[in-house]
């Protein structure tokens, strides 16, 4: 697989299921050593500490810890203490939920689980939020809420999002680009520009041009499914 993604960019990995986009997310994140190949990274960062952040498919909080807790944790584990109260409350006020630092797991619902997971990862400033299909298990409305509200963060903090998910729709409503991958083994089988504008809206998801792209991508993971003849 070789893939290039530039500074800022918001990027999908779109494909059959068990063709590696976790799995190129977890060696993105140096969580697995590639069998082969490697990671390259710019000159001018390859000798720091990699700023990465990373958002499971489950929150994965731990159930007895408050929000506030959960989200303090990379900066424990970092030792980066200093700080630590202000880039938490800066974290939970970016996903909507500094009204929710001393609530329990178990209190939240699906979506706001996830928002905390999402502070989690943003609370170390890392400048690569890598995304593993976070919004699969959520209903459709909350899903497409917290689509924008990435939208917005991403726009805002000036982050580069790699974003794995089996949806489409979903990965045509927020990316710049959509890498379709083959099945195991997985490959590049094409690379998908979405020349739409942002901020993208219910105006863009009812659109015309949304319903292109969605064709043309659609098209495009069918014949990397081989689900077609066509080359």
């Amino acid at each position: 697989m070789s893939l290039n993604v530039w500074p800022g960019e918001f990027v999908s990995l779109l494909g059959p299921s068990g063709c590696g986009k976790s799995t190129a997310l977890r060696i993105i994140a140096g969580l697995t050593e590639p069998t082969n190949g490697r990671v390259e990274w710019p000159a001018a960062e390859a000798a720091i500490p990699r700023r990465i952040g990373f958002v499971f498919q489950e929150p994965t909080l731990m159930p007895w810890a408050t929000v506030e807790g959960n989200v303090r944790l990379p900066l424990r584990l970092a030792g980066l203490e200093a700080d630590a109260q202000a880039r938490v409350e800066a974290a939970l006020a970016r996903v909507g939920l500094s009204g929710f630092a001393a609530s329990y797991p178990r209190e939240l619902s699906g979506g706001m689980k996830m928002r905390a997971s999402i502070a989690r990862a943003l609370v170390t400033e890392p400048k690569l939020l890598l995304m593993d299909e976070p919004f699969a298990a959520l209903d459709e409305i909350t899903r497409f809420r917290l689509n924008n509200d990435l939208l917005a963060l991403w726009q805002s903090l000036d982050k580069t999002v790699v974003f794995v998910t089996h949806s489409v729709f979903e990965s045509v409503y927020l990316s710049q680009r959509i890498v379709v991958m083959t099945r195991r083994p997985g490959r590049v089988f094409a690379e998908l520009a979405i020349d739409a504008p942002y901020p993208r809206d219910e105006r863009f998801r009812t659109s015309s041009d949304y319903a292109a792209h969605c064709r043309r991508v659609s098209d495009a993971l069918a014949r990397a499914s081989g689900a077609t003849d066509e080359p």
